[in-house]
């Protein structure tokens, strides 16, 4: 389980139409925050408009944020007819090794997200939803790492 300023592991997850994506490369030397969720995770519906909000004012260095569904593909795609979201989505199976946990999430509890820096190293973990406006400034209190998240090319 990866711990704060411990590199990111290596995860290579299929998307909701099983194309495999690696979160590394998905990044593309840009912070990632990684958010975990599930269909039926009602905290976890209900901040989802805050991420795609705060994904959609990205622009092209700022922060990659993708959704880690642990949920079935089936389960998913149903979503987000319902919820479309902009930003990208993984998949992977819920249990004891699964990529949250493997993150560091410990408890196993949604939501859960995780900021990595554009080096690949973890800078936060947080358990919970995001309440509207917190997301700029969880990011912004990984100073001194957030400046490179605004100045990063």
């Amino acid at each position: 389980m990866a711990a704060v300023g411990e590199a990111m592991p290596a995860l290579v997850l299929p998307d909701p139409h099983g194309k495999s994506v690696d979160l590394a490369q998905l990044a593309g030397g840009r912070p990632l925050l990684i958010n975990a969720w599930a269909s039926w995770c009602a905290p976890c519906v209900k901040e989802m408009p805050e991420l795609d909000r705060f994904a959609a004012a990205q622009g092209a260095r700022g922060v990659q944020v993708v959704g880690l569904a642990l949920d079935s593909a089936q389960n998913v795609q149903q979503f987000l007819q319902r919820v479309p979201v902009r930003y990208a989505l993984v998949l992977d199976t819920p249990g004891p090794a699964d990529a949250s946990v493997r993150l560091g999430n410990r408890a196993g509890v949604l939501p859960y997200s995780v900021l990595v820096g554009a080096d690949g190293r973890i800078l936060r973990q947080k358990v919970g939803p995001f309440a509207d406006g917190e997301i700029e400034r969880w990011i912004g209190a990984a100073a001194p790492a957030a400046a490179q998240i605004q100045t990063r090319d």
